[in-house]
């Protein structure tokens, strides 16, 4: 099957099946969605999603963020991975906020990026969700998916990697979605030690599932 009609068959597959997928993370405003995501890394969104309403309620803006200490911040996320360094993080975070951005939060990659504890794939999914930009961020569920489906190559070792494949092949309007498709579709059924491939329906065009079919 060539490259172009994978994509399409991906692409075709979702929109009818799920066509306005949304991320799981609990917010209403993009600070809620910033803080949300930088404590997500190398954690469940459920479990986010456990701890996030009492910070919220908290911490409602990054000006009472930015005011507070990271050790009464630990205190509000001490169940999630890594709890003191994301403390720190979003510490600094609002406080880059309020100094640099009024208040504010930015709105390009750059600036984004220029927060503690924001990396490209956070920058990615703020860009995303909230501004709904054409961009790709790739976690481990879109990492492994990609590579699986056939969507990106086996030289595609990093990150970076996966997102310009993917980027290379996907219409920009369907972009946004597609982060979500990856990642739901990971999450639930390509699951990283026991995929479901007897449940799968794009096992018709997945390279993992004709590779190990007779094994599955």
């Amino acid at each position: 099957m060539l490259k172009k009609e994978r994509f399409r068959r991906f692409i075709d597959y979702f929109t009818e099946h799920y066509p306005e997928p949304k991320t799981e993370l609990n917010f209403s405003n993009p600070f809620e969605l910033l803080t949300a995501v930088i404590l997500s890394a190398q954690c469940t969104d459920k479990r986010i999603n456990q701890i996030t309403p009492a910070l919220f309620a908290r911490f409602p803006e990054p000006e009472s963020l930015a005011a507070a200490s990271s050790d009464e911040v630990f205190t509000y996320i001490r169940s999630v991975s890594y709890p003191n360094n994301k403390a720190k993080h979003l510490v600094g975070m609002a406080r880059a906020i309020m100094e640099r951005f009024g208040g504010e939060i930015p709105t390009t990659l750059a600036d984004l990026q220029s927060l503690p504890g924001v990396g490209r794939k956070t920058a990615h999914v703020i860009l995303s969700v909230i501004y709904n930009e054409p961009t790709m961020a790739v976690d481990t569920h879109v990492f492994r998916v990609s590579h699986r489906l056939g969507l990106a190559p086996l030289t595609a070792t990093t990150p970076l990697a996966v997102e310009k494949a993917l980027m290379a092949h996907i219409p920009k309007t369907y972009v946004p979605k597609a982060h979500h498709w990856l990642i739901l579709h990971g999450r639930y059924v390509c699951l990283a030690r026991t995929p479901k491939c007897d449940s799968c329906d794009l096992r018709d065009f997945c390279k993992y599932y004709e590779k190990n079919r007779l094994e599955l």
